[in-house]
């Protein structure tokens, strides 16, 4: 069976690098390819991939919210996960929010390779370093980051926020008032003890969740 994978990433040289990677393998076909988030739920109402590949830091809509979007829209669809990132705080939201797989983008390709087919195949993928990590945060349960106890919503318009959106923008975007966005952020404000829109911001970048 051949694995049919579409690439979402917005630096042309990820993807040119995967395709051409890839392309060694006679089980696994790029069909398509996305540069943000908006392209690849538009390229997914054309295409019927095995698995995607996703970038966690996109233009637009991207990260933990298109990972939730991708899997509420399309449940049965493994998502793999390839990001610069390696915190285990970022692994297991991702995961959480319903990505099958995770990798770090400096993986080689016998690791990238064994995900795809895993994943293919109905199975999970974690790095073994990662997984231990996860394991040992299990074992000795650190304090919990404050974002963690925003709601989906909230923590979607956090992520907008941080990238600089205004509440008129934030509301066009998820098509509701902007009186419910100002609700949502004052709430996730109160929530994280912030006063400003810096604060958001900053947080965001200390904790890898924006670039």
């Amino acid at each position: 069976m051949t694995i049919r994978l579409l690439i979402a990433d917005d630096h042309a040289i990820v993807r040119e690098g995967l395709k051409q990677l890839l392309s060694l393998y006679e089980d696994v076909c790029v069909i398509d390819e996305a540069t943000d988030g908006e392209h690849l739920l538009t390229q997914l109402q054309q295409h019927q991939p095995d698995i995607v590949t996703l970038d966690m830091q996109m233009p637009g809509l991207s990260g933990i919210p298109l990972i939730e979007t991708l899997t509420e829209k399309y449940p049965a669809l493994p998502v793999l996960v390839l990001s610069m990132y390696n915190e285990t705080q970022i692994t297991r939201r991702a995961l959480k929010a319903g990505a099958r797989g995770y990798l770090n983008k400096d993986c080689d390709a016998d690791t990238l390779l064994t995900a795809i087919r895993r994943l293919a195949r109905g199975g999970r993928f974690i790095e073994s370093e990662m997984a231990e990590k996860l394991a040992f945060e299990f074992e000795e349960p650190a304090e919990e980051p404050r974002h963690h106890s925003l709601s989906k919503r909230e923590f979607h318009i956090f992520c907008l926020l941080a990238r600089g959106m205004s509440i008129n923008d934030i509301a066009q975007d998820l098509n509701i008032s902007n009186k419910t966005v100002s609700t949502h952020k004052f709430r996730l404000m109160q929530k994280m003890n912030f006063s400003s829109n810096t604060d958001i911001v900053r947080y965001a970048l200390t904790h890898h969740l924006i670039q």
